[in-house]
């Protein structure tokens, strides 16, 4: 009860960092560049980066047109800008960036002839086609920085993962190893019955001829002969000894592994209990980001 309680209280604690999406707001609006106030439109940008957020409009303002953009402060200017979507003719625009605590406001006046601007008056036509590149503008901006956000969750989500598979992984290797040091200590107890079944052969054999060596006259071919044979059935039980404590020196080894396999066991699959945990909770936080940007996008 007490880890699921703690469990809880670690999923709430990672929701309470994730913001819930805000919206993207377009509307009329005035900019004031040195003395001059001009009609113009201002767009709404959650929780984006300022510096990030003036280069990109910068870059935004200077494509598909051969013109700079002058910038002091806040405040930016291009003359001749081309910008098909909004009219087909060159046009200048001064726009004001400021930041807003948890976003950023975007003032644009767009000046389409000398002191004709883009405003509430103009055609519908103009007017929406503006409202709509600024917020196409804004929403490239937050879906950028949320895609950046649920990715990163995505990442730390798959990373867990991955410790789980190592676990799980982990988890069938001991128990492989076990089942393979059972088989293996099986058959080495086969072999050892096999090899004191032989070695009692041999043993009463060395015994019996040992009796028949000492019949036999000291210096005979027969005497010769026979201790020959004996040395070789000598050899034989040292040899057959040799593998019975070779396998009972493998069995205790197999049972080592086996008692030090599951005596893991436990504790991997308490661990795997754990990070199963993380990994619903990650997938809990992944899931929030990702139904955000969703929800972005749908704008």
């Amino acid at each position: 009860m007490k880890s699921i309680s703690t469990l809880i209280l670690f999923i709430l604690f990672s929701f309470a960092g994730i913001k819930a999406q805000r919206p993207i707001i377009v509307s009329d609006d005035s900019l004031k560049i040195g003395k001059s106030q001009m009609p113009g439109l201002s767009v709404t940008i959650p929780e984006v980066e300022y510096e990030k957020t003036l280069k990109l409009w910068i870059k935004e303002l200077q494509s598909g047109t051969k013109s700079k953009v002058v910038t002091e402060n806040s405040e930016s200017t291009i003359f001749g800008a081309e910008k098909k979507s909004i009219s087909p003719n060159p046009m200048n625009v001064y726009s004001k960036l400021m930041n807003k605590d948890s976003l950023l406001v975007l003032i644009v006046s767009f000046e389409l002839k000398k002191d004709q601007y883009i405003d509430r008056s103009s055609t519908p036509a103009e007017h929406a086609k503006a409202q709509k590149y600024l917020k196409d503008f804004a929403k490239d901006q937050y879906i950028a920085l949320v895609k950046d956000q649920a990715d990163a969750e995505d990442k730390k989500l798959r990373s867990i993962q991955k410790d789980l598979s190592s676990l799980e992984k982990e988890k069938s290797r001991l128990q492989k190893s076990i089942e393979s040091n059972k088989t293996d200590i099986a058959k080495e107890k086969e072999n050892i019955v096999i090899q004191n079944n032989e070695l009692t052969s041999v043993s009463a054999a060395l015994i019996e001829h040992n009796k028949l060596l000492s019949t036999l006259d000291a210096g005979s071919t027969e005497q010769k002969e026979k201790m020959d044979y004996i040395k070789d059935l000598e050899k034989k039980q040292k040899k057959i000894r040799n593998s019975i404590e070779s396998s009972e020196n493998k069995i205790n080894k197999c049972n080592n592994d086996i008692d030090k396999a599951t005596s893991e066991i436990p504790a991997n699959e308490t661990m795997q209990q754990k990070v199963m945990g993380q990994v619903a909770e990650q997938e809990a936080v992944y899931q929030k980001y990702a139904d955000k940007l969703a929800k972005i996008k749908s704008y």
